[in-house]
Parts: structure tokens; C-alpha cells; sequence
């Protein structure tokens, strides 16, 4: 990317995927891995962990997987989207390297107590990982929860960590998952990250990546991005990423609040409601009228922000100089123009029509056809 180059990197420090690379040790997340520890050492039960969508939850289990040892633990992942209770069965067969095609449902249980049965005498325990379990039916939770009771020897086969969002929490609250609250041995909520950890989150990941101390962020740089952000890790890299592009384009190696402040100004409008632009051909013709709103099928042109305001799209396009933008504006422009004195010719006949009570004649119907064409 462009601010790659300029500040000397040799990746993307701010990338939206999460990347177990990048893992950065906040307060909440190590007491996450602490729960997700206690949980594998007790080789038994559910572990949850829930957390609001951008706070981390995909990137913990990365770390955590890339921290256990695989000759000892076999690992299966599902994502949930919606998954029935059967579906559910088929994909964990699919997980143990089991056909489950044309399996009726005791079958398919019977195929799974084997094949952890087959994992377990390798000297292995299964977990199994669910991401996104808010979106499970009970049907299927139940499910699971009948698979956490195989046994071999008095030791359980299966140990099941759940990943959700917030709901997921009153989900389990549910009078029919009473049961399966039994046998939840931890449970943690992933916290957004507080301001002062917000500048060693960001230098980490620069230093993932090659970081030399160019760029570097004041204070109030750092305390904008944390209210804008709240602290949730994907929206503060979403913000630092469009803070360096911006800091690339502009050649700023240290961000103020104010470089921030522009950056934000620039993200918010990029998803802010179009406002409508209020016609004012009837205020400027009879400005003692009171102006009445008229519905007009005619694209409006939106109002052009104050030169002092700038926002990074429009430097950037004034540093490149598309002439094939700047064409296309100016030919945008020239249609509006257009269209606003037909408009402006639809009102006035229609006032002279309303004062009157003269029918407009044929020749100004056409022309006005002719002219909004």
C-alpha cells in the first residue's frame, strides 16, 4: 500500500483479518487465555467466551492454537451460521473423517463416539471450537451438549470452547439449557481496550511490520482515536490505517489530534445520511410567499463543502489531477444546470397556472419537455 512505502514497512500493520501474528496481550485478552488455559488443563466442559463483534474473539482462538501442542490435542472448528441440530452431526463427522452421507442421526452419534474413541487411544483429546455461537439453535446446543457426555474410562472424549457475541450470553440463560449451564467451567466477556493501552497497541503491530518510530502519534492523536474507535480493535485499525494513508498523502510523520480529527471527519461522512436540498424557485420569484415543499422527480446536486474543510479524497484527487474526473464532473455539472432551469421553468408556470387560471399552451408544454429531456 501507499503508506507502506512512505513510512518504510514491509506490510500492512492495520489489516481488518484478524491475524494471530499480530496478537497483542491487552487485559482483557490475557485474562480470555487465562480462562481458556484453565479450561484445557481441566480437559472437560464448555468454555465461553463472548465479545462485541471487532473485539477480538477470532484472533484469541488463533493465538491459542498456535500455542497448544497438536500432537496432544485434536482440534475441530466450525463457524456457526444457523446450523440444525442434524447439520450440525454431519459436520462434526466431517471434522473426524467420517461419511455420514445417508446416515440416520443414531448412526451418526454412534460414528462419532468411535471416532473419538479412535483419537483417544492415539493419546489425544478432541476440542471442539464453535465460532459464532450466537447464531446455533437450542436444538443444536442440546446437541451439543450430549456430545460433551461420551466417556471412555471415566474421562471425557470432548471438550467444547463456544465463541459468541453478547447474546449468546442470554441464549444460554434459556430454561432448556439448564444442563449444558452445568457444565460451563468458565466464562469471560471481552472488554474493549482502554486508552492507555491504545499507543502500545498500535507501536506492537508497526513493529509486526518493520516500524522504525516513523510514524508516531501525540497524546491527543491517541485519545481521539480511542473515543472514536471505543476502544474495539477492528475500528481502531480501521482508523489507523486511513490516519497513515492520510499521512502519506500529506507527508506527516507525527499525527496530532487535529490530523486525527480530519481522518474522522472524513470516515463519518463516508457512511452519513444524504440530506435533501430544499428548492428555493418559488423564495427567489415571490419572496413574500410562504415557500411550500414541491415534489419534483429531478436529481439534486449536493451541496459542495467549505474550501477549509477538505477531506482526504478531495487532496488526494487535487495532488493526482484526474482529468478524466474533472471531465466527468464538469459534464455533471452542465446536466444540473440544465435541469435546474427546467425546473425553475416547471414552477414558474405552474405559479402563472395557479395565479390565473390560464392553462399553460401547448408550445410552453413542449418546449418544457424538450428542455428536460
Amino acid at each position: 500500500m501507499m503508506y507502506d512505502d512512505h513510512y518504510g514497512l514491509s506490510g500492512r500493520p492495520f489489516q481488518l483479518t484478524p491475524d494471530p501474528d499480530f496478537w497483542f496481550d491487552t487485559a482483557t485478552h490475557r485474562k480470555a487465555m487465562a480462562y481458556l488455559g484453565y479450561g484445557l488443563s481441566q480437559g472437560e466442559g464448555f468454555v465461553v467466551i463472548t465479545g462485541e463483534p471487532g473485539t477480538g474473539k477470532t484472533t484469541l482462538m488463533g493465538h491459542l492454537l498456535a500455542e497448544i501442542d497438536r500432537e496432544r490435542l485434536n482440534v475441530l472448528k466450525l463457524v456457526s451460521t444457523q446450523i440444525a441440530a442434524d447439520d450440525l452431526l454431519r459436520m462434526v463427522c466431517a471434522g473426524l473423517d467420517i461419511d455420514s452421507v445417508g446416515m440416520s442421526k443414531a448412526e451418526m452419534l454412534s460414528a462419532i463416539e468411535r471416532g473419538l474413541h479412535t483419537v483417544a487411544r492415539s493419546g489425544r483429546r478432541t476440542l471442539l471450537i464453535v465460532d459464532e455461537a450466537q447464531a446455533l439453535p437450542i436444538d443444536s446446543l442440546e446437541e451439543l451438549r450430549m456430545l460433551s457426555n461420551f466417556q471412555a474410562g471415566g474421562y471425557p472424549l470432548l471438550q467444547i470452547f463456544l465463541m459468541g457475541q453478547p447474546e449468546f450470553r442470554q441464549t444460554l440463560s434459556d430454561q432448556r439449557l439448564e444442563q449444558l449451564r452445568q457444565r460451563v467451567i468458565a466464562m469471560h466477556h471481552l472488554a474493549p481496550i482502554d486508552t492507555d493501552e491504545v499507543e502500545p497497541y498500535l507501536i506492537h503491530r508497526l513493529s509486526c511490520v518493520g516500524w522504525r518510530g516513523k510514524p508516531r502519534f501525540t497524546n491527543d492523536a491517541i485519545s481521539s482515536m480511542h473515543r472514536w474507535s471505543g476502544g474495539v480493535p477492528r475500528r481502531l485499525n480501521q482508523l489507523a490505517s486511513r490516519v497513515m494513508l492520510f499521512g502519506a498523502i500529506e507527508r506527516i510523520d507525527t499525527f496530532s489530534g487535529h490530523d486525527v480529527a480530519a481522518v474522522i471527519a472524513d470516515l463519518d461522512s463516508d457512511t452519513a445520511p444524504l440530506r435533501a436540498v430544499p428548492t428555493r424557485a418559488f423564495e427567489e420569484r415571490f419572496p413574500e410567499r410562504e415557500a411550500k415543499p414541491v415534489a419534483v422527480d429531478l436529481p439534486r446536486a449536493t451541496p459542495e463543502p467549505a474550501p477549509s474543510a477538505a477531506t482526504i479524497p478531495e487532496r488526494l484527487e487535487r495532488r493526482i489531477g484526474d482529468a478524466a474526473l474533472n471531465r466527468r464532473i464538469g459534464e455533471l455539472e452542465q446536466q444540473l444546470q440544465q435541469q435546474d432551469a427546467a425546473l425553475r421553468r416547471v414552477l414558474t408556470l405552474l405559479v402563472d397556472w395557479v395565479e390565473t387560471g390560464a392553462t399553460p399552451s401547448r408550445p410552453d408544454i413542449a418546449s418544457l419537455h424538450g428542455t428536460a429531456a
